[in-house]
C-alpha cells in the first residue's frame, strides 16, 4: 500500500512537470506562429510582446490581483465582507501583542542578514585558502543544508533543542550532553528570557542560509583581480587590509545583493517559528501571526492588514535592489 502511494505521487510530479514543460512549449509555439501572421512592417516590434505577454499575465494573475484583493480585505472586518476602514490596522498596531511581534521580527531582520553574511564572507575566504579537493567536500557540506526545506530544518534542530522534565529520558542533543555532564536539561524554546529561544530559531536559518551565501561571496571573490591584491601588499598591507580594503569594496554589490534576499525572507520567515514554538513564549513574527489570524482565528481583515505591512516593509527593500542592480549595470 505505501509503495503503491508513492508510486502514485511520483507519477503524478511526472505528469504535472510533462505537462507544464510541453504546455509551455506549445503556448510560445502558438505565439511564434500567431506572430508569423502580423504585416512583416509591425512584425520586429510586436513579436517581443507576444513573448512577454504570458510572463505579464502571471504577474497580473499571481501578484497584482492578490495585492489589490489584500489591501481591500484590510479595510473589512473579520468576515472581509463589511467595511471597517482603518480599523483593522488600529486594533493591530494598538495591541502590545503585535507590537512585541514586530519588535521580534526586527530583531531577525537586523541580525539574521548581517550574521549570515559575516559567516558566509568567512566561510568563503577559509575554504578557498584550502586544495581544490577539500575546498570542494567543504563547501558541499556547508551548501547542503539549502537542499532541505525550511520545515525539515526546523524539525531536525527541534530534535536539538527538545526538553523533558528533569529525571526522564532527553532526546535532545543539547540537553542530553547537559544531563551527561551532569546538569539540568533546560527548556531552550520554551523560556522567553533575553530572547535566547529568539536567537536558538534564528541559528535554524542560519544553518540553512550560509551556505547560499558562501557561494556567491566566494565566487565573486574569485573574481576579484588578483593584481589589485598584489599591489596592495606591494604597498606595504597586510593580509587583514588588503581584504577589507581592496577586495570587500570590489565585491559590495554581491554582498548588498545577498543582504537583500536574506533580508526579505527573513521578513517573511514562519516555518521555523511554527513548527517550532507557533510564536508562544515571545517568539512570534510577523508572518506567523498572518497565519495564526488567517487559520486559526478566521480574522481576514487582520490577516490582510498583516499582509499589507508587509509589503509595505519589504517594497522599499526592493525598490532598493532594483536601483542597485541598475547601477551595476551602468558601471558595467
Amino acid at each position: 500500500m505505501l509503495f503503491r502511494s508513492m508510486l502514485t505521487k511520483a507519477l503524478s510530479a511526472l505528469v504535472t512537470v510533462l505537462a507544464g514543460i510541453g504546455g509551455a512549449f506549445a503556448l510560445y509555439w502558438v505565439l511564434n506562429k500567431a506572430a508569423d501572421l502580423i504585416p512583416p512592417k509591425w512584425e520586429q516590434k510586436v513579436r517581443p510582446y507576444f513573448f512577454i505577454l504570458p510572463a505579464y499575465l502571471a504577474i497580473a494573475v499571481y501578484l497584482l490581483y492578490p495585492a489589490i484583493y489584500a489591501i481591500l480585505g484590510s479595510f473589512k472586518d473579520r468576515t472581509g465582507k463589511q467595511w471597517v476602514g482603518f480599523e483593522n490596522y488600529t486594533k493591530l498596531l494598538g495591541n502590545a501583542g503585535f507590537r512585541n511581534t514586530l519588535f521580534n521580527t526586527l530583531l531577525w531582520v537586523i541580525i539574521v542578514p548581517a550574521v549570515t553574511i559575516a559567516f558566509g564572507l568567512a566561510v568563503a575566504v577559509l575554504a578557498d585558502r584550502l586544495r581544490a579537493r577539500g575546498e570542494k567536500f567543504v563547501k558541499t557540506v556547508i551548501f547542503l543544508p539549502m537542499a532541505i526545506s525550511m520545515v525539515g530544518a526546523a524539525t531536525v534542530w527541534r530534535f536539538v533543542y527538545d526538553f523533558h522534565p528533569k529525571g526522564t529520558t532527553q532526546i535532545g542533543a543539547l540537553n542530553a550532553i547537559r544531563v551527561g555532564a551532569g546538569s539540568d536539561p533546560v527548556p531552550w524554546l520554551q523560556t522567553s528570557t533575553g530572547h535566547l529561544n529568539t536567537a536558538l530559531l534564528m541559528i535554524i536559518l542560519l544553518w540553512s542560509q550560509v551556505g547560499y551565501a558562501m557561494v556567491l561571496l566566494s565566487a565573486a571573490i574569485k573574481a576579484v583581480p588578483l593584481e589589485t591584491v598584489e599591489a596592495a601588499r606591494i604597498d606595504g598591507a597586510d593580509e587583514r587590509q588588503a581584504f577589507f580594503l581592496v577586495v570587500v569594496p570590489q565585491i559590495k554589490g554581491t554582498i548588498i545583493t545577498v543582504g537583500v534576499t536574506v533580508t526579505i525572507m527573513v521578513m517573511k520567515i514562519f516555518d521555523i517559528v511554527y513548527v517550532n514554538t507557533n510564536g508562544q513564549f515571545n517568539t512570534n513574527v510577523i508572518a506567523n501571526e498572518f497565519i495564526n489570524q488567517l487559520t486559526k482565528n478566521f480574522n481576514y481583515g487582520a490577516a490582510s492588514a498583516i499582509v499589507v505591512l508587509l509589503m509595505v516593509a519589504v517594497l522599499p527593500i526592493m525598490i532598493y535592489q532594483v536601483r542597485q542592480f541598475k547601477a551595476e549595470g551602468a558601471a558595467a
